[in-house]
């Protein structure tokens, strides 16, 4: 059952730290993280997916695994598909290297044919997704250089290749599971002329799906004054559900020894709200009340990223974490941040 609002956590990266070392409390013996995460108000978890990634982590077999426990703990589950070998954003949406060599044709049927074989798997282990991105942070398109839609490929000849290709893996998902729900997730959180421009595409192409899904982090997407303006726009223009499907904010700006961030001392937040657990909260408070102010009940919920992610013993895994260590919700040690709490305040109910 879909939550009445999503609070939502992407926890990716959970399979990979726990296989690493890491562990989680909340005030005492080490947990289940995601019983952490149940016992304060989560109720949705997002993870992604590769196609064949060069470690183990987010490939179908390990991915069926975290979704079975997911679904067996009850919460409402979102799968992220990257159509990539490793991370797919604005930056880069590059082929999976098994589909290198494919024309737009050739793509079409393998975005058809992995969306549908993934489905097919997760609901056969009984872990079928609720919901389902067809493409991380589009934007600029997916599985380029055929469906790249920005600078010199921002054609209408383009636009229609990336339109054939996210229809492709629509049709694969829903030929799975009709009742599943489509989300098109762009990164443009706080840019309103950007969303219309990208959705108007869509819409004039026939992309039909459910849910529209936005990343928002202040230090590059703006203020918490333009998330507003952009998705109450978007709710009045489409009068579809949105969910911002990714957001973060700093608990600290102090490394233990070793890690470094991408967020620092001299990043600008872009709000009032101080590096600190307190601050990390009051960010929470009013990002929620934001998109719970969206026209029309549209404001559907959000998915707070990788909250988990804290450094553990496996060598590429601290790589990775380190710049990202002071965004989740927990400590570096994994102990649980007071902020998550706010999940459980009045007015944000955790259940569907």
């Amino acid at each position: 059952m879909k939550p009445a609002f999503i609070q939502g956590m992407d926890v990716s990266f959970l399979d990979e730290i726990e296989a690493a070392g890491g562990t989680f409390r909340d005030g005492g013996a080490a947990e289940d993280c995601l019983d952490i995460l149940k016992a304060n108000g989560v109720n949705s978890i997002r993870l992604r997916i590769w196609n064949e990634p060069p470690r183990t982590f987010c490939n179908l077999e390990r991915t069926i695994g975290v979704a079975k426990r997911i679904k067996e703990k009850g919460f409402h589950f979102l799968l992220d598909f990257h159509y990539s070998d490793m991370w797919a954003d604005p930056g880069k949406q590059f082929k999976p290297k098994a589909w290198e060599t494919l024309d737009l044709g050739g793509l079409r049927q393998a975005v058809y044919d992995y969306t549908a074989q993934v489905m097919t798997a997760l609901k056969e282990a009984g872990a079928a997704p609720d919901m389902v991105q067809i493409g991380n942070e589009i934007t600029p398109g997916m599985l380029w250089p055929t469906g790249k839609v920005d600078g010199e490929f921002d054609t209408d000849v383009q636009w229609e290749a990336l339109a054939s290709l996210v229809k492709a893996g629509i049709d694969a998902a829903k030929a799975v599971d009709q009742n599943v729900e489509v989300m098109i997730h762009i990164d443009r959180g706080g840019d309103n002329a950007s969303s219309v421009k990208f959705y108007d595409r869509f819409a004039a192409l026939g992309v039909d799906f459910d849910t529209i899904g936005l990343s928002f982090y202040p230090w590059w997407h703006g203020t918490l004054d333009d998330l507003a303006a952009n998705v109450n726009d978007l709710a009045l223009r489409y009068g579809k559900p949105i969910v911002v499907v990714e957001t973060a904010y700093p608990w600290t700006t102090e490394p233990a020894d070793g890690l470094e961030f991408i967020v620092t001392a001299d990043t600008p937040l872009k709000t009032p709200h101080p590096a600190t657990v307190e601050g990390q909260a009051a960010y929470l408070r009013e990002f929620m009340q934001t998109i719970r102010g969206v026209p029309n009940g549209l404001g559907a919920g959000f998915h707070w990223w990788e909250p988990c992610w804290i450094p553990a013993k496996d060598d590429w895994s601290v790589g990775h974490a380190n710049n990202w260590s002071n965004l989740t919700l927990f400590d570096y040690a994994g102990n649980k941040l007071r902020s998550v709490e706010v999940l459980l305040e009045d007015g944000h109910p955790s259940n569907p």
